[in-house]
């Protein structure tokens, strides 16, 4: 079965209480178990991961190239100016899908752009928690799985 990696990076942890006029009202738990649902029907595999340090996210990156077809990454901050997280996604050549619950170019002037986005096929952005669904579903179709409506 095809694994995808589910990245969530800083704060997300405080999904639901964390400005939810921004974020939305579901929490991250509630968005993984929605992932975990849409990939079986989707017939992939998901493996998912939080973390507020940037060294815990690219170890994770690092390590997917041993057993993972697919990254659908939110980096959180670390969007803005992480080199790190963009060197890795590129060096282990997995293709990947960044993610923002928020649209990032509606929002401040630092957070309009993504060091990230070069190193993904794509971007979702202010779709709220669908889009996590959204990639997980255009996940599986870039590999090949049939998709049934989830």
């Amino acid at each position: 079965m095809r694994q995808v990696l589910v990245i969530h990076g800083p704060n997300l942890n405080l999904l639901g209480t964390r400005e939810p006029e921004i974020y939305g009202g579901a929490t991250l738990e509630e968005i993984n178990r929605e992932l975990q649902e849409a990939a079986g029907k989707y017939g992939v595999s998901v493996r998912i991961i939080q973390s507020n340090h940037e060294g815990v996210l690219l170890d994770a990156i690092h390590q997917a190239g041993e057993s993972v077809d697919f990254i659908i990454i939110n980096p959180g901050a670390f969007t803005h100016y992480s080199i790190a997280i963009h060197d890795a996604l590129k060096a282990v050549n997995i293709p990947a899908i960044e993610v923002h619950l928020s649209n990032i170019y509606r929002r401040e002037e630092f957070r309009r752009h993504s060091v990230v986005a070069p190193a993904v096929l794509g971007q979702i952005t202010g779709l709220g928690k669908e889009g996590y669904l959204l990639a997980l579903e255009a996940a599986a179709r870039y590999l090949g799985k049939k998709v049934h409506d989830a």
